[in-house]
């Protein structure tokens, strides 16, 4: 069996919608017919490993058979976190030693902040997936710009420890291995905002600069969340899943997951089916 796919979700900031993001790839590459394995870094937090309880939960009680990830035990989350980083470091090491035999697809949640497990997980990336919020407020997690002219000055921190997961990776596996790393808007605004368009000019500069592209995220849309105590995304909606009437806007979030997940070069799935509004 080749190595699986290392997809790591990650930025060092909260609120950014990592795991939002996170649960939807997964379920969109479960329907693509992938073999997903989950690693949830997010210790106190745990919220793609509640989501996929949800999930298992949602299945018994309405009698549905869903595909379901891999997820190795890393033991209680909260006591993970209290440990040392030498316990830490050993519990994900075995998880994902455990998930590489299992999966074809590998997807890595990492909390928001600097950590020991954040570095690794990154530094293991085939492909590093980066949401941001739709503001000059989340571009620091970037790169700094001038406050006066709005210039790029320096690339962010977090730029910086990218840019070290890649030279290990090619210290590791060769100068041919290297890691895609894409930025995505995430929650964005429905209505356009006014600063978007100074935001995005300065992304492109900053993009040629520390080497990441850029792509669609996901709006900031009800139907997100109100899926999430299922364990549903709009990537299992069907026919005869429906915990919610499907209208419009659950068409166009499929849509738009679909366009998240090409940009990703990832395969799309159940999402190239058309799904039926209510009437």
């Amino acid at each position: 069996m080749s190595d699986p796919v290392v997809i790591v979700v990650g930025n060092e900031k909260g609120g950014a919608g990592k795991s939002t993001l996170a649960i939807h790839v997964a379920t969109a590459l479960l329907h693509a017919g992938k073999r997903v394995a989950i690693i949830d870094l997010d210790l106190r937090q745990r919220s793609m490993s509640k989501f996929f309880a949800n999930r298992a939960g949602w299945m018994h009680g309405n009698d549905q058979v869903l595909p379901m990830p891999v997820e190795p035990d890393m033991g209680d989350g909260k006591a993970l976190a209290r440990a040392g980083e030498d316990e830490q470091l050993a519990r994900f090491e075995a998880a994902f030693a455990e998930a590489r035999e299992q999966a074809d697809v590998i997807l890595i949640d990492t909390p928001g902040g600097d950590t020991l497990l954040s570095r690794t997980a990154h530094g293991l990336a085939d492909q590093i997936v980066t949401p941001m919020n739709d503001s000059f407020v989340d571009f620091d997690l970037l790169g700094t710009v001038d406050p006066v002219t709005l210039d790029l000055l320096k690339p962010s921190i977090y730029s910086e420890s990218v840019w070290e997961a890649r030279k290990h990776r090619a210290i590791t596996r060769g100068r041919g291995a290297s890691i895609d790393w894409i930025v995505v808007t995430n929650r964005l605004a429905v209505a356009e905002a006014r600063n978007r368009r100074r935001l995005e000019e300065r992304m492109q500069k900053l993009a040629g600069r520390v080497g990441f592209r850029m792509g669609p995220g996901l709006r900031d849309r009800v139907i997100y969340r109100e899926l999430f105590p299922f364990g549903l995304t709009v990537a299992d909606l069907s026919s005869t899943v429906r915990p919610v009437s499907v209208s419009l806007a659950h068409v166009a979030a499929r849509q738009e997951l679909r366009n998240l997940m090409q940009a990703l070069g990832l395969e799309t799935g159940a999402l190239d089916a058309p799904l039926d509004a209510a009437a």
